[in-house]
């Protein structure tokens, strides 16, 4: 998604902010990461455990890790899925000497997924023994995670370039987006095994940006007794499908918002999911688009223009 500040219950195996502030006197900046996750609604749990951290030099040939800075070497058990559109302190003030690098790692060294399969749920674990399974969990069957725990996760930066960090930066921020709808998946013929094969993007915290959906009535009068505005939801999806729904909270007495927060510049497609046992329609159509790019806040609105129940 440790020094976790706090880990709320939302959702996003997201991955992180990486902040990389001047160090004064020191000649080192200070590092802070952060999770965060991309959006999923298969998956109840999503728990790993982060055994370390680093960056990785970007001295070519460097095969004895010179170069390489560690942020992290504590373990830290983590439920992924709680960091949804949130973020989580994963390192604070780790001094990192001035240097290029190009890419971060993640070093994981168990975990479980806890997925909806059969009307139920299911858990497949690194392990049988996995410390970080809950008390009298049974597992169902073998999550891989092929070199997570041993050369680690890599993690490249915004359009795979490295990342120089001087001793009198002002601060920079890096946006890493671990996305699990888009990293687990069942592993073809063999119906006891998942992997985990992650998708991770990473980019400087100023290209980061939000998505904010609002809502109104408009001239449509929502039925007496009726659930209102608030029993909406806004659907965001990203570029690999994978989706986040969020409900709608009263701005004004006749605007409702949705604001989708730490998203990686891109195209995104937004719809609504109304009340059960309604059809509605809107000013636009849906979905929609919206563009998030450098730093900046996308709008969407939707004005509703019929509401039925059926």
């Amino acid at each position: 998604m440790t020094t976790l500040r706090h880990l709320t219950s939302t959702l996003l195996l997201a991955t992180g902010l990486l902040c990389l502030a001047a160090c004064g006197d020191s000649g080192k900046a200070h590092v802070t990461l952060k999770l965060t996750d991309a959006p999923g609604d298969t998956f109840e749990k999503a728990v790993v455990t982060i055994s370390k951290v680093y960056l990785k030099g970007s001295v070519d040939g460097d095969k004895d890790g010179k170069g390489d800075v560690v942020l992290l070497s504590e373990p830290v058990t983590t439920d992924l899925l709680t960091l949804a559109n949130d973020t989580a302190d994963l390192v604070k003030d780790a001094e990192v000497p001035p240097g290029t690098y190009k890419e971060l790692r993640f070093v994981i060294t168990g975990g479980y997924i806890q997925v909806k399969q059969d009307g139920g749920s299911r858990i497949f674990a690194t392990s049988a023994n996995y410390e970080g399974l809950p008390d009298g969990a049974q597992v169902d069957g073998d999550l891989q995670m092929p070199s997570a725990s041993s050369s680690g996760l890599k993690v490249k930066f915004d359009k795979d370039a490295d990342v120089t960090i001087t001793s009198d930066d002002d601060q920079k921020v890096i946006l890493v987006d671990f996305d699990v709808a888009q990293s687990f998946g069942k592993e073809a013929g063999n119906s006891g095994k998942w992997v985990m094969r992650p998708i991770i993007k990473g980019a400087d915290l100023q290209f980061s940006g939000n998505v904010e959906v609002s809502l109104e009535a408009g001239s449509v009068s929502l039925p007496m007794g009726f659930p209102q505005l608030g029993s909406f939801s806004a659907v965001l999806i990203n570029a690999d499908g994978s989706r986040e729904t969020l409900s709608f909270s009263a701005s004004t007495d006749t605007r409702y918002v949705a604001d989708f927060k730490y998203l990686l510049p891109g195209t995104y497609q937004v719809d609504l999911v109304g009340p059960a046992g309604v059809s509605f329609s809107t000013d636009i159509t849906r979905p929609a688009t919206a563009t998030v790019s450098s730093g900046a806040e996308s709008d969407v609105h939707f004005v509703l223009t019929s509401f039925t129940v059926e």
